[in-house]
């Protein structure tokens, strides 16, 4: 899904559901992930045009993943093609995230294409509690992992570490990708 207006469509109809299913209030929402009402608001009409950060805030305000909040409802068998995944830039860093599978109600993955740039960090709020990042970096160079501790990584390589503490990831090479699978409760 690239046209930006259907991935705004997926997000409208997943924060509507996922509000009222919490029976909360815009205003209620919007206390707890610390956004504006209006925002929420544009968001729900297909308006908005959140990033990743705003993103995780109504996620983590609502218990639940991001995943959720971007995973439009997907056939039986499903191939997704490079760059036709819903992708979502950071506010912050030339980084971008784009749900490849989101898992059904009954298990606790999802599974990310992440591409990022030299020249910013992504700095990651903590998740929901006893969330886990796994990481494989695909092309380029990479700081990866804990915000107090990262880790370089080169492709091919492999890490896992708890996603309910701050972390990072920096681009060290033009080009750089990871797969991303994030274990929820």
């Amino acid at each position: 899904m690239s046209d930006r207006g259907e991935i705004s469509g997926v997000i409208a109809r997943a924060v509507r559901r996922e509000r009222e299913r919490a029976g909360l209030s815009l205003s209620e929402l919007g206390k707890r992930a610390g956004v504006a009402k209006s925002t929420l608001s544009q968001l729900e009409s297909g308006a908005g045009n959140p990033g990743i950060e705003t993103l995780w805030a109504i996620g983590t305000a609502l218990d639940i993943p991001f995943s959720r909040l971007v995973d439009p409802p997907s056939p039986r068998v499903r191939v997704v093609r490079r760059g036709e995944a819903a992708s979502v830039a950071s506010e912050t860093a030339d980084y971008t995230t784009a749900l490849l599978s989101a898992g059904p109600a009954n298990t606790r993955r999802d599974l990310y294409l992440l591409t990022a740039e030299p020249g910013s960090r992504r700095e990651s709020a903590p998740h929901p509690p006893g969330e886990v990042e796994h990481v494989v970096l695909c092309t380029g160079r990479a700081l990866v992992g804990p915000a107090d501790a990262p880790v370089e990584l080169s492709p091919g390589d492999f890490m896992t570490y708890p996603g309910d503490e701050p972390h990072v990831f920096e681009a060290l090479e033009p080009g750089t990708t990871a797969v991303s699978l994030s274990e929820h409760r």
